[in-house]
């Protein structure tokens, strides 16, 4: 049993070294948990999400993606364009911020179009796949018959982390209360997105 703790523990680890990282995924839970807006489902879209890539990767579904370059391309110039798209609605939003009000619901999103864009932030970025997939189901299949141990371990990290993100964001909302701590947040997204993009196109000429 000790070894089995350990085997979870260093998934967990090796999971929250990946997802803690700032990123187009983690920028939007932590604007729908200020604003308030559809956080459960958001939350849930994210960890459902993780989950099930975490368990492909260990599954081997990795190995079969790094086969198959062509696939990989793809999945950097379509993401590259996405974030680059997403970067300049979050600077369009940063020419017209609003205060935070202090209604619980939010009114700034409908709930399909916050489902849609965590969908879409979490399986059209390729930086997804490559932690997910590949890393820690490379990592994972070193653990050999462990590796669901490990891979319960890394799950464990992406429950904690979006629920701690998505409800604890909550905290800040008095820093929020005025417009430019939104268009500072707005331009800190925008300048992460147009770099995520960047980093996706330059890894096609490695």
């Amino acid at each position: 049993m000790p070894a089995i703790v350990s085997v979870v523990l260093a998934g967990l680890g090796f999971g929250l070294s990946l997802i803690i990282a700032i990123g187009a995924q983690n920028a939007f839970v932590l604007r729908q948990g200020l604003r308030r807006e559809h956080v459960t489902p958001v939350v849930l879209i994210c960890m459902l999400s993780d989950i099930v890539l975490i368990l492909a990767g260990i599954a081997g579904l990795g190995a079969l993606i790094q086969q198959a370059s062509w696939l990989l391309v793809v999945a950097r110039v379509g993401g590259a364009l996405f974030l680059l798209v997403y970067a300049f609605l979050s600077i369009r939003r940063a020419t017209r911020p609003q205060a935070l009000t202090t209604s619980a619901g939010g009114t700034g999103m409908t709930l399909a179009a916050a489902l849609s864009t965590a969908l879409a932030l979490t399986w059209l970025n390729p930086h997804v796949y490559i932690d997910t997939v590949l890393l820690l189901g490379s990592i994972g299949g070193t653990y050999g018959d462990d590796r669901w141990w490990f891979a319960l371990g890394a799950c464990l990290g992406s429950v904690l982390w979006f629920a701690a993100l998505g409800y604890g964001s909550r905290f800040l909302r008095p820093l929020f209360a005025k417009p430019t701590a939104w268009r500072v947040l707005d331009i800190l997204i925008a300048v992460i997105m147009v770099l995520l993009a960047a980093s996706l196109v330059m890894g096609l000429f490695e």
